[in-house]
């Protein structure tokens, strides 16, 4: 039974590296034939309609409402000028210094990664930062690397992220914040490292060899002007709240909206603003709730008894107990998070997490440990996430090219992590 599962499973990842089926639905079939297979009944405890889909569907309840709020407060990061302010102070003040530039759009990219992920990140610190990086002679896959290794430096601390990881692997956000800041100085130095390295990698291209920029029309919000000064704190607020008063994730994010609203919009526009931001904000978030909708279902899939008691002997067998065995078996597989590949925490990698937790073959700490640096790899590296496809598109490049140049780095934030994972919790 546990090799049909892993031959289900297979085909699954099949599907979604051929593109022959989205991720969440993929996922979701995926669940439903596990369910099957492991013998659930159709109706009642542990079913199929009743536990797979009906619980499973909401369980990520909580995680959707905080990618939502944070999608929200992107949203006004973007609309209010806030972010753009940020990146344009960092590129006035590091002058045609490009380290400098760089070190400074990567510190607005890892502010912008502890609000949102994904696309909306990139594009927060990207539209005014990759070109700005462009012009004094960074080259393009590192400005679109820098990009993408500032928002993985603030991942650690992006509320969505420990939500998310709260509700799927079931351990308390105290749990989940103390590892984020145990991992966080793996994902800055490597940031940090990046930039010093790949900047001087090549030396500076002129910037009348490259493509130019096709210059846009001045935004309502350009012709305003920069967002007031005390604006520029909005990114921090949440993260105060959350990380050094243990304000809850929700309330959090709600006061960054709250602030980012106040500083920068008068009293009579703020309906609107209010209005308008939300809706954007919903576009934004429809794709990752749908993914975390079907990442529920699978979680309550692989976690129904038969499909443990299926896989539990298999799984146990090829995995490390030895803790240099762990980091070495670990770190020699990034790879499989790539390509949405088997260990992408947003595909089949929730569901091998559920399994290793629901057949108690490590503790549940520890298997966070495994999917966060893992997913520190995926958010830079994989040429499908939607952050890095943008950041080398946006800068002309491919997301092969990205991936290469960024690949060693973030594998060496995941050997961190692993190593901290063995270290503390085997």
């Amino acid at each position: 039974m546990g090799v049909v599962i892993l031959l289900i499973m297979a085909a699954g990842v099949a599907a979604m590296l051929s593109r022959k089926l989205p991720t969440a639905f993929a996922l979701v079939l995926l669940a439903l034939a596990i369910a099957l297979v492991s013998g659930a009944p159709p109706t009642g405890e542990n079913s199929l309609l009743d536990t797979v889909l009906q619980e499973g569907a909401p369980a990520l309840a909580a995680t959707m409402i905080a990618i939502l709020l944070g999608s929200w407060l992107g949203r006004l990061l973007d609309e209010t000028g806030i972010a753009g302010t940020l990146v344009r102070k960092i590129v006035e003040f590091g002058g045609d210094r490009p380290v400098v530039v760089a070190l400074g759009v990567l510190a607005v990219s890892t502010l912008v990664g502890t609000v949102t992920g994904s696309a909306p990140a990139a594009m927060l610190a990207g539209i005014i930062g990759i070109p700005a990086m462009i012009a004094i002679g960074i080259p393009k896959v590192t400005a679109a690397g820098t990009i993408l290794m500032g928002i993985a430096a603030g991942m650690p601390f992006e509320l969505p992220v420990w939500q998310f990881f709260s509700s799927a692997l079931e351990l308390p956000i105290p749990t989940v914040r103390g590892f984020m800041i145990k991992l966080f100085p793996f994902a800055l130095a490597a940031a940090v490292l990046f930039v010093l390295i790949e900047t001087r990698r090549k030396g500076v291209e002129h910037a009348w060899s490259l493509k130019s920029v096709p210059e846009k029309p001045l935004s309502r919000r350009q012709r305003l002007g920069d967002a007031p000064w005390y604006a520029l704190l909005t990114p921090a607020v949440p993260l105060i709240l959350a990380l050094g008063l243990e304000v809850a994730i929700v309330p959090s994010l709600l006061a960054g909206v709250v602030y980012a609203l106040v500083t920068t919009t008068r009293p009579g526009e703020m309906n609107k603003r209010l209005l308008r931001t939300l809706y954007s904000g919903f576009e934004t978030a429809a794709a990752p709730i749908v993914l975390f909708i079907a990442i529920g279902i699978l979680l309550a899939a692989v976690k129904l008894p038969g499909a443990v008691e299926a896989l539990a002997p298999l799984v146990k067998a090829v995995s490390p107990q030895n803790p240099v065995l762990f980091v070495l078996v670990f770190t020699l597989l990034v790879p499989l998070c790539l390509y949405r590949g088997p260990l992408n925490v947003f595909g089949l990698g929730a569901g091998i997490a559920g399994v290793l937790i629901a057949a108690g073959i490590y503790p549940a700490v520890a298997v966070l440990g495994l999917a966060t640096s893992y997913n520190q790899v995926f958010g830079v590296a994989d040429p499908t996430s939607t952050q890095t496809v943008w950041s080398a598109q946006y800068a002309g490049v491919t997301p092969q090219q990205v991936m290469a140049r960024t690949l060693p780095y973030v594998w060496l934030v995941a050997l961190g992590g692993f190593t901290v994972t063995a270290a503390t919790y085997l």
